[in-house]
């Protein structure tokens, strides 16, 4: 098509040369917004998203993915007593056992630079990732979206100024058939769905 136009109009220009001519190599890289730049790292990592407006969005999502898995009637382990009141009604029962068929909890932050969800002791416990089940339902809200781990560390720290949580640690790994390097010893992979909420 860009060749009948070139052919046709004289004037014509590429929208290469126009981008070219509009901005200097020495001009800096214009940045995505930290939403989208953590959608597509989560995404690329192989997450799965879910962004809902509203709690009934929320609770729809929620039972989708039960749904989708056949998770009704399941051990779930949450150890966070607010959201077990929230998702209660779907016939799940709600334990501490690294067994059980998912993990329900909340998170610290969204990492937007590399699409990674924080986590620290207030979410997990004293609990090592691969002590987990392989399968997580993370709720999080946009407000929680930070640049990089440092943010969300800060964050962290001035969330809790009497006592710092333990056990700080992010998930990044979603694909639980992706290919590992070396980069990637000792991580654990999680098949992992994050119902976000906005709320800002």
């Amino acid at each position: 098509m860009s060749l009948f136009k070139r052919l046709l109009n004289p004037n014509y220009k590429s929208e290469e040369k126009l981008k070219s001519s509009d901005t200097s190599k020495y001009f800096p890289e214009e940045k995505l917004p930290i939403d989208e730049r953590f959608t597509y790292h989560f995404n690329r990592n192989g997450g799965k998203f879910l962004y809902c407006e509203n709690w009934e969005e929320i609770i729809e999502s929620f039972d989708n993915i039960l749904l989708e898995n056949d998770w009704y009637e399941r051990d779930v382990l949450c150890l966070d007593d607010n959201l077990r009141s929230r998702f209660d009604g779907f016939n799940l029962n709600f334990n501490n056992q690294s067994s059980s068929t998912f993990f329900l909890s909340a998170c610290e932050s969204l990492v937007s630079n590399n699409g990674s969800i924080l986590l620290c002791s207030n979410q997990v416990k004293e609990k090592k990732l691969h002590e987990l089940p392989s399968n997580f339902v993370i709720f999080a809200t946009t407000s929680q979206l930070v640049e990089n781990i440092s943010e969300g560390l800060r964050k962290i720290k001035s969330k809790n100024k009497s006592h710092i949580p333990s056990n700080i640690t992010t998930i990044q790994d979603f694909e639980t058939n992706k290919e590992k390097d070396f980069m990637s010893y000792g991580s654990s992979t999680k098949n992992l769905y994050l119902l976000l909420l906005e709320d800002l």
